[in-house]
């Protein structure tokens, strides 16, 4: 299994690029950035300081979307960065939350945004496209190759990415959701006559190491994530407004918790300060993300790993980035390898 990790681009650019640096050194795969423009700094600017700084890790956004870039933009930023420094970026797509709410927009149609994956794929990979009615190809492309992962929670989203992506990516450690939702990706693609097996499968999650009594225990690692949940919240609300709250097209347990949800503040996105996610039980943290001990982690990757994930990245949102970072660089990815 490959490891990320998940970082916002806050100031300074600087703490990202060495935060990728110290990755590469400790065996991770994958630096992704969060792609919201307003809230943080432009990740596309970023990207080329942190591939220039490394030899093997691959960047990308976790997740873009359709709408606050043109398609082409998009496929040309990755094409670029690809010839200058080798097939190192991927894609991670979503309809749109943050970058697009934030701004007075609404997140993007499913149709839509499977038409997009499509049109930057192809550009970016030296291909033919037609887009607005205009058969285009970047002319200075010397082709390169560009994985597209698509992220969701819904039956049609899943259905979509199964049908289109490359990949899926799973925001959220819960085996029971990561078990229904890779099924429902893998169906979908069976169904569209793809090789189920051929996508790529992420998991995504804040990982905080900790004491079991210490100053960074288990309640104080929870608060320190409890922002995650409410995160989510804001996608599984979606759900409700489409499905209703008693669906049994969703698991319950991603319906359930968001009941007493009265709202989102931006200004406080993917903050371990957020103020406004009080309806985040302790056990939805201890389901969606990963904390405790080495051997717990090591516990709950092995788990995922069983169901299919092909990949755990980690969101290092919390005061306990440098030192999660070197708990799985120094203790978890090794043991995790060597049992493997």
């Amino acid at each position: 299994m490959d490891f990320g990790i998940v970082l916002q681009t806050d100031p300074p650019a600087s703490r990202t690029v060495d935060l990728t640096v110290r990755a590469e050194s400790y065996g991770f795969s994958h630096a992704w950035t969060f792609d919201s423009h307003v809230l943080w700094q432009e990740p596309y600017v970023i990207y080329s300081e942190m591939l220039s700084r490394t030899n093997r890790i691959v960047v990308g956004p976790m997740v873009t979307n359709p709408g606050t870039r043109d398609w082409t933009v998009l496929a040309s930023l990755h094409a670029t960065l690809n010839d200058m420094y080798g097939d190192r970026t991927i894609v991670g797509i979503g309809r749109g939350d943050s970058a697009l709410r934030v701004i007075g927009r609404k997140p993007y149609k499913l149709d839509s945004m499977a038409e997009s994956v499509r049109v930057i794929k192809d550009l970016a990979e030296g291909r033919e496209a037609v887009y607005r009615d205009q058969t285009l190809q970047f002319p200075w492309s010397q082709g390169s190759k560009l994985p597209i992962l698509g992220a969701g929670y819904g039956p049609r989203a899943l259905k979509m990415i199964g049908e289109t992506c490359d990949g899926f990516i799973l925001q959220l450690a819960d085996p029971q959701i990561a078990q229904w939702t890779i099924e429902a990706v893998k169906t979908a693609a069976s169904d569209a006559g793809r090789d189920p097996e051929s996508l790529y499968m992420c998991v995504a999650a804040p990982a905080y190491v900790g004491d079991e009594s210490g100053p960074t225990n288990l309640a104080y690692q929870r608060d320190q994530v409890r922002w995650f949940g409410g995160m989510v919240g804001n996608h599984v609300a979606d759900l409700v407004e489409r499905y209703g709250s008693d669906t049994d097209l969703v698991p319950a347990v991603l319906m359930d918790y968001v009941r007493e949800r009265k709202g989102y503040d931006y200004a406080e996105h993917g903050k371990a300060t957020s103020t406004h996610v009080d309806f985040v039980s302790d056990e939805i943290i201890d389901r969606f993300c990963i904390l405790g001990t080495t051997d717990q982690h090591l516990e709950r990757l092995h788990e995922l790993r069983a169901l299919g994930v092909d990949q755990f990245a980690i969101y290092l949102q919390h005061d306990g980035k440098d030192e999660t970072l070197a708990a799985y660089g120094q203790r978890v990815i090794p043991r995790f390898r060597a049992a493997a």
